[in-house]
Order: structure tokens, then sequence, then C-alpha cells
């Protein structure tokens, strides 16, 4: 079970989350260690927003970096391409950052 399995599993289930991401990959928008809300998604994702989504079998709480029809690239907030996904593993939008 990787970091955000659980946080998966209740916005799957139409529940918001709150947890405190660590690392220094968002450092800009998240810095480490700080309370982050994610909601369920309601519509597609859109460039710029920042999302728990599933890349490769890893799970970040990262940037859409660009849309592609039903795929999304998804980076951290220095540049970095972590690779493109589905809509089916994008499970949430950051939506409060305190």
């Amino acid at each position: 079970m990787s970091w955000a399995t659980h946080l998966i599993k209740e916005l799957q289930a139409g529940n918001a989350v709150e947890f405190r991401p660590r690392g220094n990959s968002m450092t800009g928008r998240v810095s480490s260690g700080q309370l982050c809300r994610v909601e369920p998604l309601t519509s597609d994702p859109q460039k710029g927003d920042v999302v728990l989504c599933k890349v490769k079998g890893s799970q970040y709480l990262h940037l859409v970096s660009g849309i592609r029809g039903d795929q999304f690239q998804i980076s951290n907030n220095h540049g970095h391409v972590n690779g493109w996904t589905s809509r089916k593993n994008v499970f949430g939008i950051l939506t409060k950052v305190t």
C-alpha cells in the first residue's frame, strides 16, 4: 500500500480528505508538511490544477501540466514531468492549503 491509497479510497467514496504531504516537489504551491484539502473531482481537471493522481503506479499530489483528450500530463512544480495518465487515475483536486 502506497502513501495515498487510503486517501484515494476516501475520494472514490465521495469524501474530501485532508493530509500533510512530505517532500519538496511542489514547493511554491505546497510546502512539505502543509495541511492540504483534496476534494473528489466533479469535472475534468484543467491545466494548472493540483491533483491527487496515479502515474505508472506511483501516487502524486502534482500539477496537471498538459491535456490530450482524456489523458493528463502530470508534473511537479519544478518542471519535472512524471508522465501521462488517464482520467480514471486522477482522483481529486487540491482545494485548500494551510
